[in-house]
């Protein structure tokens, strides 16, 4: 990701005016109980701009009138933590993958000396202090405060001149346009979990319950590279695929089919693929009549994907189409009722998050990287199928397009 990180950088220092001081921070494990901590899950902010997996790390980047500085703060190592846990991580390795110059890179314990020289008027090498800060103020929900904001809450008490921006109007741009290194890792993501459902596939006639078939997914992706799941794997038999997001997987495998949610990781990179499968083998009766319908729609919403279109009309194309095939089914009355039997909207942005940030009022553009996951759920049946889609100048590219769909193949996998 060196190019990339390198990249990104530039384009932040393009948005910001003079005076301004953007800050991410790469945060820490949190604590789980007692002298154990969960695992450590970078910022992926963070990454964007750096390449870099590393707890407790800091990207400062300054703009003034006449000069743009750029400085990464790394934990450094201690004779304890070189003993317990190995050497943090390094300046040559953050020159080797973030692509820094070796000036750019400072100990962590420098980072309160080195701020409070850059906020002085008389002793600042870099001239006038900034006097915007731009911090991330993602809300959690309307009681919490945004992380960056507690993680800077002393800085924030003690330099009140300093006005807070959202580097969320900058970076939620940026990160919805993907660069050729971050499509090339979306793929080998999406590579992990095609052989992860074929996997599955050879599995299913042999299991029992849904948990074996997530530990065949999860066996199979790991055995490949994958950094692990995207997201809670999704297994979801008969009756309990009409929740949307049914997570327990613990049924026995009865019904109809199993609808698959689920994706694998590269990187920090992610896949989001959403695959619906016969229980016995063969799509028979009502089941195969779901299934056909949502295939049929999901690939009509496939080729209207384009540049230009927008996320409304899509969504408003999905729930007309499906609703006619619903009350074809015999699944509601009349189409206004569509909200009973398709409760979600028709895909979001992919990337570092599964649900990736991103402006959901303009227009695609190329190099968007979105899913297409249309679906009816009711009477004991569930279907969703999903794709991952790149925007491409002409149009747009089904990244997933070799993972099977098609019924009659999928019968022959089994």
């Amino acid at each position: 990701m060196k190019n990339h990180a390198i990249t990104a950088r530039k384009n932040v220092f393009a948005a910001l005016n003079p005076g301004a001081l953007f800050m991410v921070d790469a945060g820490h494990a949190l604590h789980r109980s007692l002298d154990a901590y969960h695992d450590f899950h970078v910022d992926h902010n963070f990454y964007y701009l750096t390449g870099i997996d590393a707890p407790n790390a800091r990207l400062v980047l300054l703009k003034t009138a006449s000069s743009e500085k750029t400085m990464l703060f790394l934990e450094p190592d201690t004779e304890l933590s070189l003993k317990w846990e190995g050497p943090k991580f390094s300046k040559e390795a953050a020159m080797e993958v973030g692509g820094f110059k070796a000036d750019e890179v400072y100990s962590l314990s420098q980072f309160e000396a080195l701020f409070n020289q850059l906020m002085n008027f008389a002793r600042s090498p870099y001239g006038e202090p900034p006097h915007d800060i731009w911090l991330d103020l993602y809300h959690e929900s309307i009681n919490s405060k945004p992380r960056p904001m507690q993680t800077f809450q002393s800085l924030l008490e003690n330099y009140p001149e300093l006005k807070v921006q959202n580097a969320n109007a900058i970076l939620a741009r940026l990160r919805m346009i993907k660069s050729d290194e971050e499509i090339a890792a979306i793929k080998k993501a999406i590579f992990y979990t095609h052989q992860g459902l074929k996997r599955i596939l050879k599995s299913l006639k042999e299991r029992s319950y849904e948990y074996e078939l997530v530990a065949d997914f999860m066996h199979e992706t790991t055995l490949l590279g994958s950094a692990g799941e995207a997201f809670d794997t999704i297994a979801a038999a008969g009756e309990n695929a009409t929740v949307l997001h049914y997570v327990n997987n613990n049924a026995p495998l009865k019904g109809d089919l199993i609808l698959f949610d689920l994706g694998a990781k590269h990187g920090r990179y992610n896949a989001d693929i959403s695959r619906t499968y016969p229980i016995n083998g063969t799509y028979e009766g009502f089941a195969k009549d779901v299934y056909d319908a949502v295939l049929d729609v999901q690939k009509r919403l496939i080729d209207m994907v384009k540049p230009g279109l927008t996320w409304k009309t899509l969504n408003d194309t999905a729930k007309e189409l499906l609703a006619e095939k619903a009350v074809a089914l015999n699944m509601i009355d009349k189409a206004e009722a569509i909200g009973q039997v398709y409760y979600h909207s028709v895909g979001h942005f992919l990337g570092l998050d599964v649900h990736d940030v991103g402006v959901y009022t303009e227009p695609f553009k190329p190099g968007m990287v979105i899913t297409i996951e249309p679906g009816l759920y009711g009477q004991g049946v569930g279907v969703r199928i999903e794709d991952n889609i790149l925007i491409t100048e002409e149009g747009c590219e089904n990244l997933s397009a070799a993972i099977e769909k098609d019924p009659k193949a999928i019968e022959k996998m089994l």
